[in-house]
């Protein structure tokens, strides 16, 4: 068979998030037989769509057949004279891919992340006290943007006085996902936007900062990881200062972005929720279950794309080599064949079968999962140690984008607790 093709909605749009994951058009989507190919737009050429879990782990978990690094991982077409100028590790094929991400993984596996643990919860403490004495206010820039980006900025040694940069830059690459038009001055940028990531001015902001960065810790190393990266070597060779930049972009928005997507949702559900929670409170052995259903209600990445390497066939489908495969989260972690009653929100959730929200495993498998399990975690302790309640002080304000499901603010007022 050939798939399906379906005319509406475009998953491409950023207009289709404007009120959150379009799971109604999901669904249809999942039922229908094959792949469903979403045809050419304002926002690029078609591509196939794929909504299933257990297909989306198969193009996952197979990088020859299905590349990252042949167009990229983002829907939208990239021209083929920038693509290895913009390339960061995540856009990379093993085995380039697999020497680059073991030069950070260390500092992000199960065992080593558990020294971060106090400084999480120190930063998790802080940012609720102002909370509450404030009686409430915008939980995402209170709360749920400042935990993350100061965990992962410690992490790389960039100092305190320069974490609200990093947040603002990391929402303007997001801005190139959406269809806001965007000043190409920004950040002091001269170049086209094609050749920047996320063609955001932001990218160039990054990028300056972390060559700036770079030389600091070439004449001066301070044992953190931006110090250890600059001196790192692959296959005999330092990173050049645009690798570097790279890598840094890579770690300072997928460490800050995802893990703050699902901490701005997780109000909602402390809202929605509450009898969950309160579950969570009286037996904090479902604490993990609790965490995990944060992140696969939130899909913090809408998804991520690969390009078909050779003529193959999923799901019954014929996919030519060359054609956009989009794996869609935020579908995948409502399929019905995986999730009984996917739509509620149950802390009780067996751990098996498991959500994709941090990947469906592979090469690609997010390397910050056991870091952001670990702030999620330490956040929703927090608040139930303290009997935290909070009620909605307005509709939330939605980020607009075809690739993160963020949150740009939410007004919340505390009831109780603190």
């Amino acid at each position: 068979m050939t798939g399906t093709i379906v005319e509406r909605p475009d998953l491409a749009d950023p207009a289709t998030y404007d009120h959150g994951i379009p799971h109604a058009a999901f669904r249809d989507l999942r039922a229908m037989p094959g792949l469903v190919w979403n045809p050419s737009g304002p926002w690029g050429s078609g591509f196939w769509s794929v909504t299933r879990l257990d297909d989306l782990v198969a193009v996952s978990r197979d990088p020859m057949t299905y590349s990252s690094e042949l167009g990229h991982i983002q829907i939208y077409d990239v021209d083929e004279d920038v693509r290895a100028v913009r390339a960061s590790m995540i856009d990379l094929d093993p085995p380039v891919h697999t020497r680059l991400r073991r030069l950070i993984s260390s500092a992000f596996t199960p065992r080593h992340v558990q020294g971060y643990v106090e400084d999480i919860r120190g930063r998790v403490r802080s940012r609720l006290d102002s909370f509450v004495e404030a009686g409430g206010g915008d939980w995402v820039s209170a709360v749920a943007a400042p935990i993350p980006i100061g965990v992962i900025c410690d992490i790389m040694g960039i100092p305190e006085e320069d974490h609200d940069l990093m947040i603002e830059m990391t929402d303007h690459l997001v801005e190139g996902t959406s269809s806001a038009e965007l000043d190409p001055g920004a950040y002091g940028n001269t170049r086209p936007l094609r050749e920047l990531p996320f063609n955001s001015p932001a990218a160039h902001g990054v990028e300056e900062y972390a060559r700036n960065a770079r030389r600091q810790r070439l004449d001066n190393p301070t044992g953190d990881l931006l110090s250890e990266l600059a001196t790192a070597e692959v296959d005999g060779e330092r990173l050049s200062e645009t690798e570097y930049a790279r890598f840094f972009q890579l770690m300072i928005f997928a460490g800050n972005e995802t893990t703050r997507s699902a901490m701005s949702h997780l109000a909602t559900h402390l809202v929605r929720h509450a009898e969950q929670f309160d579950r969570v409170r009286s037996d904090p052995t479902l604490l993990d279950a609790a965490v995990e259903e944060v992140v696969r209600h939130a899909s913090p990445i809408l998804y991520f794309r690969r390009t078909a390497t050779i003529d193959t066939t999923l799901a019954g489908t014929d996919v030519a080599a060359g054609e956009k495969v989009v794996m869609w989260y935020a579908s995948a972690n409502f399929d019905e064949a995986h999730f009984a009653d996917p739509m509620g929100f149950d802390v009780g959730r067996p751990k098996v079968p498991g959500h994709v929200a941090f990947g469906g495993g592979g090469a690609h498998f997010c390397l910050g999962a056991s870091l952001a399990r670990m702030e999620l975690s330490a956040l929703i302790s927090e608040v139930l140690d303290r009997g935290l309640r909070l009620e909605p002080a307005g509709d939330p304000v939605l980020v607009s984008s075809n690739f993160v499901n963020g949150v740009e603010r939410l007004e919340m007022t505390v009831v109780a607790g603190g």
